[in-house]
């Protein structure tokens, strides 16, 4: 009888034992689970961008569509054309959203960067402004003009002005011109270089300013208040000009940024464009 007894208690207690080692890893298991399937829920996305309309769009439009998708969508600002791509390069943000294509390809060449355009999303046309002026069709002599001074704009302001009639540029100098290749000038216009975020904020020393999409609405300017404005269906502005996201050759294919364009490109969105912006946002896809 006792021979039984004790084997009976042995396997009582290796039973015991059994049930307790699976519970723990039942336990440990379904912990270390939980939180690789809360971590595999949530990815993050971080964007540079400038305050509008770029952070705008991904904060208002983007973000609720990539959090259906499982994307938390972090925006960081910025208020220049130059650190959104430096923190870019070097990973501070994993893409970014502010630019258009020929700036891209500007400073990619100047500073011996790779940095891809992986799609685009919408274009501003570029206006005139009045200043001290608001007489486009009869500017004063001597006039001055306010525009960007980056190499990009700057040439895209001229060609502008070029096309109301008011300069006439060397036939060579294309989408980088500078107030140096300007062969004609019957008005004896006079230019006032600034940065790109700066000639909205100097119209009061100018007669005219020519003001890129972004600055305008930062400034509270709205393109149907232009003196003039670029031409939306032109060849150069869908083809050079139009907003890009922009991201580093490593994450060129990374999940979360191919949702990110895939929200931003569709019907849905150019409705929101024309709802929110009317013309001074418009798709470019």
């Amino acid at each position: 009888m006792s021979q039984v007894f004790i084997s009976r208690r042995s396997v009582l207690a290796g039973a015991a034992a059994l049930a307790a080692t699976a519970s723990l890893a039942a336990c440990s298991g379904g912990s270390d689970a939980g939180e690789g399937s809360a971590a595999a829920a949530t990815q993050t996305l971080t964007v540079g961008a400038s305050p509008s309309p770029h952070a705008v769009i991904l904060n208002d439009y983007a973000a609720p569509l990539l959090a259906e998708q499982g994307i938390e969508l972090e925006v960081k600002e910025y208020t220049d054309y130059i650190l959104p791509n430096k923190d870019t390069s070097n990973g501070t943000v994993d893409a970014n959203y502010f630019q258009h294509i020929n700036y891209l390809n500007n400073y990619n060449e100047e500073n011996g960067t790779d940095l891809v355009n992986v799609g685009e999303i919408h274009f501003e046309p570029m206006g005139v402004f009045a200043g001290n002026s608001d007489d486009i069709e009869n500017v004063a002599d001597g006039a001055t003009f306010a525009v960007p001074n980056d190499p990009t704009n700057e040439g895209r302001a001229l060609l502008l002005l070029q096309d109301l009639g008011l300069i006439t540029l060397a036939d060579d100098a294309g989408i980088t011109a500078t107030p140096n290749d300007i062969v004609d000038n019957p008005k004896n216009l006079q230019f006032s270089e600034q940065d790109a975020a700066a000639v909205a904020r100097t119209l009061g020393d100018v007669d005219f300013g020519v003001i890129n999409g972004n600055y305008a609405i930062d400034a509270g300017l709205k393109l149907e208040d232009a003196v003039a404005q670029e031409d939306a269906n032109s060849d150069i502005i869908q083809n050079e000009y139009a907003n890009v996201i922009v991201t580093t050759p490593e994450l060129e294919d990374d999940e979360r940024i191919v949702a990110l364009v895939g929200v931003l490109q569709t019907d849905e969105f150019k409705q929101y464009l024309a709802d929110t912006f009317g013309d001074a946002v418009q798709a470019a896809f």
